[in-house]
């Protein structure tokens, strides 16, 4: 009774329309569900959801593939569903925060004036956001006035503007990778230990009375320098796919950094154990290319390789 498959949902003059699910409380239904196949773009069967919003009484509407869980309500017009979802839930990568979001639709905990009142927030906060990297990546012409203004008192001509806007972009990109490298490098001395290469090798007895029967096993090192050259890669990322999908696994031989933790989607490799160090990048046939590095700051130039083959992935996985 409080789960309703094949829901009924007049729709004008058409009689009989149905909506996958309805989620009933009291009697009456309080969210309606719309089900795709899971290969299904989103983005383009949000309509149907919308028509039978409108002549429900429920306050929230899902939109699904199995996989990706939108979340509407009527935030923008009363009775009206939203163009835009309040709420995403991914069931292939996803956060706490959102955990605890997903756990406020459950039956134990709903709430609907509690949902709503945090539903406005999570929608312009998300929008917001994404208003932010939109004009990080290609910023509009008052965007670049506003950082321009203090420090260039001139008239803006469409020289001008174009001189700033290459000079806010790259502005943005350094104070990004500058605070996630410190964010990171803190994060490190407070929770890890780092085991050096240079460390003082250990006696068979100490290495026996640690290991047991592993002592003829082969021991992965990761060094400080490798998990640095490891924070820049992300540094470098974190403006184009969620840092969570971005993972590190070493080897005996390199230090690989994965897209997904799935060593078929090698984003690059580190060769810091040998005299001279090498960061190997891959084109989309997974092709690798070993460049020649002098210090960790040369990874920067690799910015390019990095970001397209990630790209990739991610259009290739949507």
């Amino acid at each position: 009774m409080e789960v309703v498959p094949e829901f009924t949902c007049d729709v004008g003059i058409k009689k009989g329309e149905k909506i996958d699910y309805a989620v009933h409380k009291d009697g009456m239904p309080i969210m309606l569900v719309e089900c795709k196949h899971w290969k299904a773009d989103l983005n383009t069967h949000n309509g149907q959801l919308f028509r039978y919003f409108h002549v429900s009484k429920a306050r929230f509407g899902i939109l699904t593939n199995g996989v990706v869980y939108r979340f509407y309500t009527d935030l923008v017009e009363t009775n009206k569903m939203d163009e835009k979802p309040f709420f995403e839930f991914n069931m292939e990568r996803y956060r706490a925060s959102e955990v605890d979001k997903l756990r406020e639709f459950h039956k134990s905990y709903f709430n609907i004036d509690s949902i709503l009142n945090t539903a406005s927030e999570l929608k312009f906060t998300n929008e917001i956001r994404n208003a932010i990297v939109r004009e990080v990546s290609e910023p509009t012409d008052e965007f670049v006035k506003y950082f321009a203004r203090p420090v260039y008192p001139g008239r803006f001509t469409d020289a001008i503007l174009e001189q700033f806007r290459a000079i806010v972009k790259q502005a943005f990109m350094q104070y990004t990778n500058d605070y996630m490298n410190e964010r990171l490098k803190s994060a490190i001395s407070d929770n890890a230990v780092v085991e050096s290469k240079d460390a003082e090798p250990k006696t068979g007895a100490e290495e026996s009375a640690e290991s047991g029967n592993e002592l003829d096993e082969p021991r992965i090192v990761t060094t400080e320098e490798e998990l640095q050259g490891f924070y820049i890669v992300r540094a470098i990322l974190c403006n184009a796919v969620d840092l969570d999908r971005v993972v590190e696994r070493d080897a005996q031989s390199y230090f690989a950094i994965l897209f997904d933790d799935n060593n078929r989607k090698p984003i690059c490799r580190l060769h810091f154990n040998t005299g001279n160090k090498y960061v190997e990048t891959f084109d989309e046939n997974k092709v690798g290319t070993k460049h020649r590095i002098e210090s960790l700051n040369d990874i920067y130039k690799l910015s390019e390789q990095l970001v397209t083959v990630v790209k990739y992935y991610i259009e290739q996985a949507g």
